[in-house]
């Protein structure tokens, strides 16, 4: 079967693939890893996500695989493509950031304003803020419910951690010749489709979607048209 691999976002864990992997498991062997700090990873001291992923593949003695990514999960798929490009051969970013993009105000007062709560320690408040933001308005209360539990299980894993270093490794777009999809949401924060426009007019192989119903987790919005969105 053909390996897939699916990173969750910042704001969730792998479980906010569970509809699509009921979809692909029948053709594909997907690959759904948490991420360090969420589900049911715990954190250490120092890491790489984009190093972890590249050394799962190791460990599955996968040589190539087909990749996407959600928001945060994007971007470790970038720092790990970048790293071994010829290891996928095609990638699929879903409202992702990326290098040398600024993040726009109503983003930077979104984190502050979370920061805020964390540490006042009002966890409750700040995975209601998540909820409130980082879905769109098509998601139904299921999908809600599941990235408050998806958050708040972040916040558990995280919060006793304190700062830890999470070496990141260097986005270069040009070098990732595989097809490219980027997806971006139009009730989303304008960084990441700024992110998306950057990584186009820098990817060699790139197309674009623009999706005028989704916010930041298309996905779990319309799960139903996910496997469109990513196959």
């Amino acid at each position: 079967m053909t390996p897939l691999l699916l990173l969750h976002a910042g704001v969730a864990d792998s479980r906010m693939w569970q509809h699509q992997v009921d979809a692909l498991s029948a053709t594909h062997q997907v690959i759904t890893p948490d991420l360090r700090g969420y589900g049911e990873n715990p954190v250490v001291p120092k890491y790489s996500d984009a190093g972890d992923v590249l050394a799962l593949l190791d460990d599955l003695g996968l040589d190539q695989v087909a990749a996407v990514g959600a928001s945060y999960g994007g971007y470790v798929l970038q720092q790990a493509a970048s790293q071994q490009p010829d290891r996928f051969t095609r990638l699929v970013l879903l409202c992702a950031p990326t290098d040398n993009v600024e993040p726009d105000a109503a983003l930077q007062a979104l984190w502050a304003e979370e920061n805020t709560l964390v540490e006042a320690g009002d966890v409750e408040a700040a995975t209601e803020l998540t909820v409130q933001h980082w879905i769109g308005p098509d998601a139904d209360d299921a999908a809600r419910d599941l990235l408050r539990t998806m958050q708040r299980r972040a916040y558990e894993l995280q919060i006793p951690a304190g700062d830890v270093d999470n070496e990141e490794y260097p986005v270069t777009p040009e070098t990732l010749t595989m097809p490219v999809r980027l997806i971006t949401g139009a009730h989303d924060y304008q960084f990441f489709a700024d992110s998306a426009t950057y990584l186009m007019d820098r990817l060699p192989n790139a197309e674009r979607k623009d999706l005028p119903w989704a916010g930041h987790l298309p996905t779990l919005e319309r799960p139903s048209e996910a496997l469109e969105l990513i196959l």
